[in-house]
């Protein structure tokens, strides 16, 4: 991929986003299945069995779809920027909204609909915005440096929620288990990440501009 390509503001924006969606798309994952069947001895954890919190863990993936076809009307109608914007701004609230309601199940799964809605929304439209920015002939080429991002950011997500678990783990019994704390920092962190992508996206240029090489 010509490097020229890859530095024009709204591919380098966009790419830059897909760290951060990807950052905050994996800390759900990473938290809530921990944080559903931790014992409700620990005083924190919701004692679900693995088959429940399966289905639990279905309303990310469900409300990922149930977007698409909305994130496409609403790219047409406000523009592809609009809507990574409405994707990260729902990543946001949801994990603002994780740090103060994970007493119960039915709070996890709101918190991973709206989760899943943020991404739904965010990775939907990231190939658009760079396909408008880049000439047909390099449009494989770029838009898997942005899935390269993508797995960057979630690389990144994972190592950083594994480390602030095991950092605040407590000692029950024979073994470490994360704490709330943990999780609460763990969900802090992922909606900083989706803030700094709404920062970023802020500069992608508008519906009229998008399509500018």
């Amino acid at each position: 991929m010509d490097l020229r390509t890859a530095s024009r503001r709204q591919v380098l924006l966009t790419n830059l986003a897909a760290i951060t969606v990807g950052l905050a798309f994996f800390a759900v994952t990473l938290v809530m299945p921990q944080l559903l069947q931790l014992p409700e001895s620990t005083g924190y954890g919701l004692g679900m069995s693995m088959v429940t919190t399966g289905i639990c863990a279905s309303s990310l993936g469900l409300a990922m779809m149930a977007v698409a076809p909305l994130a496409a009307r609403l790219s047409a109608v406000r523009g592809q920027k609009f809507t990574l914007m409405t994707g990260l701004a729902l990543f946001a609230v949801a994990y603002l909204t994780g740090t103060a309601q994970m007493g119960a199940v039915w709070q996890i799964v709101i918190v991973a609909a709206l989760a899943g809605g943020g991404v739904g929304m965010a990775y939907s439209v990231m190939p658009a915005l760079i396909l408008d920015a880049v000439d047909p002939s390099e449009s494989g080429a770029a838009n898997g440096l942005n899935s390269l991002m993508r797995s960057i950011g979630t690389s990144v997500s994972s190592a950083v929620v594994g480390v602030v678990l095991a950092s605040t783990a407590q000692p029950m019994g024979s073994v470490e288990v994360p704490t709330l704390v943990g999780f609460r920092t763990s969900f802090l962190i992922a909606a900083g990440a989706a803030l700094l992508g709404l920062a970023l996206a802020t500069f992608l240029p508008g519906r009229k501009g998008s399509a500018a090489k």
